[in-house]
């Protein structure tokens, strides 16, 4: 069944068609539409499941891990403020290996407050053990929360997946959508079974969630958690063969485009992927060899992958839609570990920053960034400090708003 839908809708549809048994909800904009959606399905009796809305995102985490260590099948969706007032529960509900699935849709955190999208929200959360897939489309949105309950639900993972989403780039955008029927999704995701509920064995109770005081429990339980972060990776790659037999759909954690031949190429991850596609082919058209690789896990990191994909390009331009204050990028420098031990490698790797607050991404960066590589792979070496696209009639918007306070423009973008 196809129809249009928002990414929003999506990510319900993904729930609805998981058969999910418990719902737990705190709207937030651009977030507010999928558990709107689920909310009135679950109320015309379309969607059998508890619905549960909660005072903040924090108790909304923490009843979806425990919801989901009884053995019930869980979703949950935040964005932005939200994720990172529950960030805490984040940590815990990892740590009890509560394998549910949440869906953030990015929005770029405060002050100055923004309602477009900045990936800073769900970077935040990189390190509390979740597994994280970006969705490039709406397909992609409700295809990777069927994903991500298989891989969640593995015996070998048994941890919670995070799927990503662009805030009203993607949220609001209406794309055409195949839902799959509720039989073929039955035969690729089968009920959920919790190997060890809280609920029903009264007879071999268990604990969640336990204090420590021995580091060397801690480290284990720690290691145990990485080490199952890391079977995701194989578990993907076995559920992403298994979903193109059934759906047709092929989803690789380490996606590439036209990269065979190619001298440079562009990393992208999300929605604005769309964006460099459009701009690699033009280049193309005009004789450049450009390809482009799209990052759909970012959890655990797939850095074999990029290694072998990204070795026989010349120079390789990381976009990101995120900025840490006092350091750049934050997935850039994960590229350059990756890159580091491989013999062969690119000899320039640059760092770009842009689309924050939903700023656009066209044929005028794309232009720049490949301008750039050009440039320092003659010199070869690249700068310091990652480059931010900032077009020149936006900074003189911007100047002429500032020049309305009286204060001195001190310092330009170039």
């Amino acid at each position: 069944m196809k129809k249009m839908l928002t990414g929003n809708s999506s990510a319900a549809w993904g729930a609805r068609i998981s058969d999910v048994d418990y719902v737990c909800a705190y709207p937030i904009t651009p977030q507010t539409e999928i558990v709107e959606t689920l909310s009135s399905w679950v109320n015309k009796g379309a969607l059998k499941a508890r619905f549960v809305n909660f005072e903040s995102e924090h108790s909304m985490f923490a009843a979806a891990g425990a919801a989901s260590l009884t053995g019930a099948r869980v979703f949950t969706c935040s964005s932005s403020q939200g994720l990172i007032y529950g960030l805490e529960m984040l940590y815990s509900i990892a740590g009890w290996r509560a394998p549910l699935v949440l869906v953030n849709v990015s929005r770029g955190l405060g002050m100055p407050m923004i309602l477009q999208v900045e990936h800073g929200d769900v970077l935040a959360t990189r390190d509390s053990g979740f597994i994280q897939l970006h969705a490039e489309n709406c397909q992609e949105v409700l295809d990777l929360v069927l994903l991500g309950y298989k891989i969640a639900e593995d015996s070998n993972v048994m941890l919670p997946v995070v799927v990503n989403m662009d805030g009203f780039v993607l949220s609001f955008a209406r794309q055409t959508v195949d839902i799959p029927q509720r039989e073929a999704v039955e035969k690729f995701l089968p009920r959920y079974s919790h190997p060890r509920p809280l609920l029903g064995l009264e007879s071999a109770p268990v604990t969640y969630g336990p204090t420590t005081s021995d580091g060397f429990v801690y480290s284990f339980y720690k290691y145990q958690l990485h080490k199952a972060s890391l079977e995701s990776r194989k578990v993907f790659q076995t559920a992403a063969q298994e979903f193109f037999k059934i759906f047709s759909r092929r989803h690789h954690a380490v996606e590439a485009e036209m990269t065979e031949d190619a001298d440079y190429i562009f990393l992208v991850t999300n929605s604005y992927s769309s964006n460099v596609r459009a701009g690699v082919r033009s280049l193309r058209a005009k004789g450049e060899k450009v390809g482009m690789v799209k990052l759909k896990m970012l959890r655990p990191f797939p850095r074999e992958e990029l290694a072998e994909v990204l070795s026989q390009a010349k120079a390789v331009a990381v976009f990101e839609q995120n900025l840490a204050p006092g350091r750049g990028a934050i997935i850039y420098p994960e590229i350059a570990e990756a890159l580091y031990h491989s013999q062969e490698r690119p000899d320039v790797l640059l760092s770009f920053i842009g689309g924050l607050g939903g700023t656009p991404l066209g044929m005028p960066e794309m232009e720049y960034m490949l301008k750039k590589c050009k440039e320092f792979l003659k010199t070869g070496h690249g700068p310091e400090q990652p480059l931010l696209l900032y077009r020149s009639e936006d900074w003189e918007s911007m100047k002429h708003s500032l020049s309305k306070t009286g204060l001195p423009v001190s310092r330009e973008v170039s």
